[in-house]
């Protein structure tokens, strides 16, 4: 796969994921601290795929890897409000689990773009 179709193919994954985190932060408790973490993470997990598009539109290579390194600070963020709810016992296992490993597979992918630009 060329760079072009990893790219866009980052960007129909960094939707999917987006439209996953809002779907899940609609579950959570409608509390004040519910409404608290709620907000975090629609903030964060759509935050990733808003990001990578600007990236994948980015006006110079500097720009490109300041919007990366965003990527990379949401994910990271993301997997954490993740680690939160979890720990929290808010949501059945069956359900974050796989938003835990989409999560934690972006953030290695973003970590990994991002160390190879230094390069």
């Amino acid at each position: 796969m060329d760079n072009k179709e990893f790219g866009k193919q980052l960007e129909i994954r960094t939707k999917r994921f987006a439209v996953s985190i809002i779907k899940l932060s609609a579950l959570l408790p409608n509390s004040a601290e519910g409404n608290v973490i709620k907000k975090q993470i629609t903030k964060s997990g759509t935050s990733i795929g808003a990001n990578y598009r600007e990236a994948n539109r980015a006006k110079s290579n500097a720009d490109f890897k300041n919007k990366i390194k965003i990527c990379e600070g949401e994910a990271n963020e993301t997997v954490y409000w993740l680690e939160i709810i979890e720990e929290l016992l808010w949501l059945e296992k069956e359900l974050l689990q796989p938003m835990l490993i989409e999560s934690n597979e972006l953030l290695a992918l973003f970590t990994s773009v991002s160390h190879n630009l230094k390069n």
